[in-house]
């Protein structure tokens, strides 16, 4: 039997490596590659450029709002000297209210920094007792279930009285303007804070309250690592409801109590036939009250560290 010579062809010649070529490569070729300087990068160019983006896309949709209102605003009133004025017209009567918010004449002839400074005092002193008091209750209601039956509706009633229907009352009992107005401002702004901490106790996790038992905390200890901790969005979520209340209660008393505040000046307007001092006072109304509210949720976002409701 015979077997087929075998046939050996040449190969064809297969081309270097790429790491291969590039060693092989002349030192001129080298040195060349080398002085090359690299590309520039600028270090945080691309988290400078979505900051400026999420800057943009919260300010620019509000800004042109603004300005469509206050367009259209313009269209329907004219410069009719009948009813609402319009911006043009509330920028001209008043301009020195705009432009010079800090003037102080004496009595109560002031810019609106200074009532709205007063109103901010008001409200602060009496805010700050109710979410103090507030959140005592609030605790002792969600904890204790006798409380809560006991309390919860006599709350659930009063809460839905109107600020200035406790007016009358207050002055009955104290007698004098800015402690009645402090009584209104604490009773309108601590029934959210009672109920938003009661709910936050009651919701407590049953594996929070568990290892508590496992490890024997005393009742101090379940509250400041526990209990607190747990219950704090719930409680900034009352405390900004309840700053909101707390200001829109100020204003509306200072109307009837008189003296200095945002609220008394915009009644001495009403009452003098000023309606464009009376717009430019509704707006730091407004802006005041937006910030409260935004300084409220931002310690609420440092205490909770980030936990806190929107």
């Amino acid at each position: 039997m015979t077997y087929p010579k075998p046939d050996f062809a040449e190969a064809a010649p297969v081309a270097a490596p790429v790491k291969a070529q590039v060693a092989v490569a002349s030192p001129a070729t080298a040195s060349a590659t080398a002085a090359a300087p690299a590309a520039p990068k600028i270090p945080g160019a691309a988290g400078l450029g979505r900051k400026a983006k999420a800057l943009a896309a919260a300010v620019v949709p509000p800004v042109l709002t603004l300005l469509a209102v206050m367009a259209l605003w313009q269209g329907l009133c004219g410069d009719s000297y009948e009813g609402l004025p319009s911006p043009s017209r509330i920028w001209l009567e008043s301009k020195e209210l705009i432009v010079d918010p800090v003037y102080d004449r004496g009595g109560v002839d002031k810019g609106l920094f200074w009532h709205v400074l007063t109103s901010l005092k008001r409200v602060a002193f009496g805010f700050s007792i109710s979410a103090v008091v507030g959140i005592g209750l609030g605790v002792l209601i969600g904890a204790n279930r006798w409380a809560h039956r006991g309390l919860d509706p006599i709350f659930q009633v009063l809460r839905t009285v109107p600020p200035l229907a406790w007016l009358p009352i207050s002055l009955a009992a104290f007698h004098e303007a800015n402690p009645s107005a402090l009584f209104v401002i604490f009773v309108t702004s601590i029934w959210p804070i009672i109920i938003n901490t009661a709910v936050g106790v009651r919701n407590i996790p049953e594996d929070y309250r568990n290892v508590a038992r496992v490890l024997r905390l005393s009742p101090i200890e379940y509250f400041f690592k526990i209990l607190l901790p747990s219950t704090t969005p719930y409680i900034f979520t009352g405390l900004r409801i309840g700053v909101g209340m707390s200001w829109l209660a100020i204003v509306a008393s200072e109307m009837l109590l008189g003296g200095v505040g945002v609220g008394f000046f915009i009644w001495d307007q009403y009452n003098a036939s000023r309606i464009s001092d009376i717009v430019v006072a509704l707006a730091w109304v407004g802006l005041t009250g937006f910030f409260l509210d935004r300084i409220v949720a931002l310690l609420g976002r440092i205490v909770s560290r980030g936990n806190a409701a929107a």
